[in-house]
Formats: structure tokens, sequence, C-alpha cells
């Protein structure tokens, strides 16, 4: 049996709750991430998507100037955008469970835990490499 903690990115990028959304934006560009664990004192508290980022940031309904979005992202923080409270998977569990999880929460990553520390987090493209690697081995 395949666990979790085989195929997940270990000590993942993490933004605080009280950075700015330019500091969570400038990592995930950096990493090429699609969301950061947020953590406050060791604690897991919540997670970014680049969903959340868009949404806190960009209205398809109004149209307005760069400097605007700029205010926006220098101001707002990663508390008032994030998901609280972001369902997780442990470690030591099978890769099933993460991947059932994630479709049936319609989710495209899960923080990693082990025990109350954050340890990893697992995406959609974590299962898909792994997919891959067996695969080609079965090729």
């Amino acid at each position: 049996m395949i666990l979790v903690s085989a195929v997940m990115t270990a000590n993942p990028e993490t933004v605080s709750p009280h950075d700015t959304l330019r500091v969570a934006k400038d990592k995930m560009q950096a990493g090429n991430f699609r969301r950061l664990p947020v953590v406050q004192a060791g604690e897991l508290v919540g997670i970014l998507s680049d969903r959340d980022l868009r949404r806190a940031t960009n209205s398809p309904l109004v149209l307005r100037e760069r400097w605007y979005d700029d205010m926006l992202l220098d101001n707002i923080r990663v508390l008032g955008a994030m998901t609280r409270d972001p369902i997780s998977v442990a470690a030591d569990a099978p890769l099933a469970t993460a991947a059932k999880l994630m479709r049936h929460h319609k989710i495209g990553g899960l923080p990693v835990m082990q025990g109350d520390k954050l340890v990893g987090i697992i995406t959609e493209t974590d299962l898909l490499d792994y997919l891959i690697t067996q695969l080609e081995q079965d090729a």
C-alpha cells in the first residue's frame, strides 16, 4: 500500500494569515504553486488557492485600473481570502484516501499532517505524476 508520505511534496512553502496577498501571489508565482498552506505559530489555520486570490482581487463585473489591483494585493491580508480549517490528510494515510478526499470535495490539493504538524502537501499534480510513473513501469 502506497502512503501519502511517499507521493506528497514535503516541507511546502507557506504563508502567514497576516501576510499580504502580494506576498502570497509572489510565492505562488516563484514556485509555480496553485495553493499555499497558511500557518500561524506552527499551526495550520487555512489554505490559500490561486482561485481565492483571484476572487479577492478580481471581479469580472468591475473594470478598474491597475493601481487598484496593486492596492488590493498590498493591503488585503491572507486571512481575508483564505479557506479556514482546510480538509487535510495524514502522512501515513493510504494514497487512495487523499485521492478520494480531493475528488469528493472537488479540491486540487490537501495539506498533509503528522499529528498537529504540517509536513507536506499533496496535489493533483503529485497524484498524476505517481500515476504516470506506475503506468510507464507497467508498459
